[in-house]
């Protein structure tokens, strides 16, 4: 764990990301990457051949998905558990491949940026609004992709009023003790599962959108979202409309946009025009 790291999860200013991905990657089987190769391909169409930078690689699942795709792929992470995850991760399926590069790095350090090149993807899916500084964030990746280049974004939706309850839920997640936690997880739980699991029981089949959560969830597990979710702390939030400004503004165009009217993220894929 880097310095600043450790003080920030020592102060209980920042939520261990790696630590939880590394317990997803024990659930990872083929199912779950060929979702997530499905659900990468359905936003920016086909990756064979292009550079593909993933600016927060987290569990390394959709960086494995570009590389299996056919991308050549540079990952990175701050949380140095996840740079782990990506690297075993490639051990796992492309050793020694030297299409695929893993490295520990910041999002935010604009010198570590300016020595990656540019790219035809830049890859970012709910990463940014977990710096601490998300609009400087935004504006760092833009000079990552190359003209006609695609960059694909997906941030908290901002809600308002629920959003900075959320925020604070995070906030006491954090700084509860370990054991304690599950005082903010299992309420949390049954909130966002509860009327789901439900109707399950209603349509006499028990448990059946927590089985097939990963189908809908780019092949990530729910109970991990759940404690990515709960505990996921900086966090941010944006309105569809604000980035579509922000990119526009930097010579991007809006290509694909999905949004959501829940707590979960939306997704722009923006292509740079100049």
């Amino acid at each position: 764990m880097s310095t600043q790291q450790a003080a920030e999860v020592a102060a209980r200013q920042r939520f261990e990301f790696g630590s939880n991905w590394a317990k997803f990657l024990e659930l990872l089987d083929d199912s779950r990457i060929t979702t997530a190769e499905e659900s990468l391909e359905r936003m920016i169409g086909p990756v064979s051949g292009k550079r593909f930078l993933d600016a927060g690689s987290g569990s390394g699942l959709f960086s494995l998905a570009a590389r299996r795709l056919g991308a050549t792929v540079h990952s990175f992470d701050y949380d140095p558990k996840s740079v782990a995850c990506t690297e075993e991760l490639r051990r796992r399926y492309f050793p020694d491949d030297r299409n695929w590069r893993v490295e520990q790095g910041s999002v935010l350090d604009k010198d570590y940026l300016s020595g990656l090149g540019d790219f035809d993807v830049v890859y970012s899916w709910g990463v940014l609004h977990h710096t601490g500084a998300m609009w400087r964030a935004l504006e760092l990746v833009a000079p990552l992709v190359r003209p006609e280049g695609q960059l694909f974004v997906a941030l908290y939706n901002d809600q308002g009023t629920p959003s900075r309850r959320w925020l604070a839920v995070k906030k006491w997640y954090n700084r509860l003790p370990a054991g304690l936690r599950f005082l903010v997880v299992w309420p949390s739980f049954l909130f966002l599962h509860g009327r789901p699991l439900i109707k399950d029981v209603l349509q006499l089949r028990p448990f059946h959108s927590l089985r097939t959560y990963d189908k809908g969830a780019r092949g990530m597990s729910p109970w991990r979202d759940l404690i990515d979710w709960v505990g996921g702390y900086p966090f941010e939030v944006a309105r569809p409309e604000e980035l579509l400004d922000f990119y526009r503004q930097r010579g991007f165009e809006l290509e694909r946009l999905k949004t959501t009217n829940d707590l979960g993220c939306n997704e722009w894929v923006f292509r740079r025009s100049h």
